[in-house]
């Protein structure tokens, strides 16, 4: 059930003083679903998103998405620049909610993409993990391991026409082998209406990855078993989870190597 927090004018204003916005222009709420509230705040110093927790979200989990944030915002990646309050905490509680301030992303998600998008898709998912990766050698004979977005989503994803203009939404991050992000992004970005990974979608997503970060011989091998697993998942939250089996089967059959050249 979708919920929606109001803020009075005495919360938008102490929102506004504890994140130095300056002069209020307008604000303006925007419908978000069942988990959080978000507004867009304009001000004299710019345009923020203020968003309102409305459950199960912890200080601490916004501190550990805030520093995620400033690292790869360091680093060219387009996600949102987080602010922090005049003292500077990640979070604030008005409306009896918690908050949290992020500078406003232009563009929009897409529910079908272009190759160029793909391309750029995977571009920058390849900047996320190389951005977030762990500092230590490792033996080629094991998957690749790190930091991994863990949601990325249509909805997390803005464009400004064909390049990714935002990533949004880094609660979920945490450590995996990087090949399942991967496989994930390939079911929810590239299935056809036959269930299949879309030869040219897939390629064009793998192409803008290895341009950052080239795949091992290994993740190359062990993908396929992924992307069987993500369709697997995928297929469970569906009405298709009678009968997953097949489609999850006809996802894995349809990986071919041609599409990492």
């Amino acid at each position: 059930m979708a919920v929606f927090t109001e803020l009075s004018d005495a919360d938008s204003t102490a929102i506004a003083c504890t994140y130095a916005m300056g002069k209020m222009l307008s604000v303006v709420g925007i419908a978000n679903g069942d988990t959080e509230t978000t507004y867009l705040f304009r001000s004299a110093a710019g345009e923020f998103i203020v968003t309102l927790f409305e459950n199960g979200a912890e200080p601490l989990d916004l501190d550990q998405a805030f520093d995620t944030m400033d690292a790869l915002y360091a680093n060219g990646v387009p996600c949102p620049k987080p602010r922090r309050t005049v003292d500077g905490q990640a979070t604030f509680n008005a409306a009896n909610r918690l908050v949290a301030v992020v500078d406003f992303l232009p563009g929009s998600p897409t529910k079908r993409v272009s190759i160029d998008q793909c391309e750029d898709l995977g571009r920058v998912m390849a900047q996320i993990h190389t951005t977030l990766a762990r500092k230590r050698k490792r033996k080629t004979s094991v998957l690749p391991t790190g930091s991994i977005h863990g949601a990325l989503v249509q909805d997390n994803i803005f464009f400004l026409g064909k390049v990714v203009s935002g990533v949004i939404n880094f609660r979920l991050r945490h450590e995996d082998v990087l090949i399942s992000e991967i496989a994930d992004v390939l079911i929810r970005w590239t299935l056809n209406l036959t269930g299949q990974i879309d030869p040219d979608l897939a390629g064009a997503i793998l192409r803008g990855y290895q341009a950052v970060r080239t795949l091992t011989a290994i993740e190359k091998t062990a993908l396929p078993g992924f992307v069987l697993a993500s369709a697997a998942r995928h297929y469970a939250g569906g009405d298709e989870r009678h009968h997953l089996l097949e489609p999850a089967i006809a996802a894995y059959k349809s990986m071919t190597a041609d599409m990492f050249d």
